[in-house]
């Protein structure tokens, strides 16, 4: 079991490391002239392939005991916790940015029951920038807590891990919800096959729930599946936390008034520039907008070989020491290219579910600012928000948001089921 040090310092590189991701990826996406649809949508015979599996590893065997001391020891919920747990890394068949054949990887965690029918939950993870800080590595108890969680409840936990992360070839594109929903959309796929072989089916509705970048990547997911990219399943219900789903309007005012956390800031600053730059070309040099010595580094500490520690120790203390007068300009009066992407950056809100939605904010997050959720409320509609307050771990406002909001989201999961 991981020591409370080795855990502060694994969640700490979590709270310089979650958000400003998922509205990127949705800029970045409609920048490219795609949409989730592109890549999630019905399977034809050009793309069987999709969801098959490649391996699968067993990285985990908990008793319910063993689980409930596990969530304990994570500062997760353990109170619905009524099954012991096995948990399995999947390596699945998707498509990739080129819409070609790659292979990504997941966290599957089963509970333990003679139970025929078993209803999947599908949680989408925070940004990372590391590519093994994934659920299926399970290396972090921060990562897998909400898998065991919501397994010992007595639902299927799907994680996917995304591309170019955990066992996935590549660089993670994380600028990109179309792939985002097409990695989540093959690995529900992976995991009906994989229960299918432990005499198990998957029920058609899954609930849909993931935290800060995952918020976007659920909603993705959702919106795919409503739209009928596979018949086998459908939205039983939404349950975003703490998204960053209005950049243009919110996010990025927030960032550069300095209201969210100066280290923070200066990650996804970073990391917003670094990523954005790939897809729209917003500058001819990271001089532009970046000092020295940070301008020639920042590929490098966003190219998910940078473990977190070093990336904390790499990157200034703030904005003010991160950016040219340039670079700053183009926050304060985004124009052209950055303009364009901050507006496509909204339309992750943009739909109407038809499945029960709740979107979990905390009050005052220091990395997603809460405005974020009642502006995603007004636009999606029949989106219910239920504020969680002020919870903290380990001194994070958003980390703790991911705590309590999986808590919360999974006894409304439970109220509208019968997996207990």
């Amino acid at each position: 079991m991981p020591s409370h040090t080795a855990r502060h310092s694994r969640t700490q590189r979590r709270v310089t490391a979650g958000i400003l991701t998922a509205v990127a990826a949705t800029a970045a996406l409609a920048g490219c002239g795609s949409d989730p649809s592109e890549t999630s949508g019905p399977q034809t015979k050009s793309d069987e392939f999709r969801g098959t599996i490649v391996s699968s590893t067993k990285v985990a065997d908990l008793s319910a005991a063993k689980a409930t001391a596990y969530l304990d020891d994570a500062g997760f919920d353990a109170g619905h916790v009524t099954y012991g747990v096995t948990a399995y890394r999947i390596v699945y068949r998707t498509v990739g940015l080129d819409a070609k054949e790659t292979r990504a990887s997941g966290l599957v965690v089963v509970p333990k029951t003679d139970r025929r029918e078993l209803q999947a939950v599908s949680y989408t993870h925070g940004t990372t920038t590391f590519k093994r800080d994934v659920a299926s590595e399970w290396s972090d108890d921060y990562n897998t807590s909400p898998g065991v969680m919501y397994a010992s409840a007595g639902f299927v936990a799907v994680l996917p891990d995304y591309l170019g992360l955990g066992r996935g070839p590549g660089v993670h594109p994380w600028m990109h919800v179309a792939t985002e929903t097409s990695a989540s959309l093959d690995m529900l796929r992976a995991s009906r096959t994989f229960v299918a072989e432990r005499q198990h089916r998957l029920a058609k509705d899954v609930l849909i729930t993931g935290f800060s970048q995952g918020a976007s990547s659920a909603l993705g997911l959702a919106h795919a599946l409503q739209d009928g990219a596979d018949p086998d399943f459908a939205v039983g219900a939404i349950a975003p936390i703490s998204g960053g789903y209005d950049f243009a309007g919110v996010e990025l005012p927030a960032l550069v008034r300095g209201e969210l956390d100066p280290k923070a800031s200066v990650v996804y600053t970073g990391l917003m520039l670094t990523s954005w730059d790939r897809t729209f070309d917003l500058f001819d040099d990271p001089q532009d907008v970046f000092m020295r010595p940070y301008a020639t580094k920042m590929a490098k500490v966003f190219d998910g070989t940078t473990p977190g520690e070093t990336m904390m120790k790499t990157l200034p203390g703030g904005i003010a020491e991160l950016l040219t007068d340039d670079g700053r300009k183009l926050l304060e009066h985004p124009s052209g290219r950055l303009l364009t992407a901050l507006k496509q950056a909204d339309a992750v809100c943009h739909w109407s579910p038809t499945a029960p939605t709740r979107l979990y904010v905390a009050q005052d997050d220091e990395q997603a600012a809460s405005a974020n959720t009642p502006s995603c409320h007004s636009s999606l509609a029949g989106s219910d928000v239920v504020d969680l307050g002020t919870p903290e771990h380990f001194g994070s406002r958003h980390i703790g948001s991911n705590v309590a909001g999986s808590a919360r989201a999974l006894g409304w999961f439970l109220e509208l089921s019968d997996a207990a």
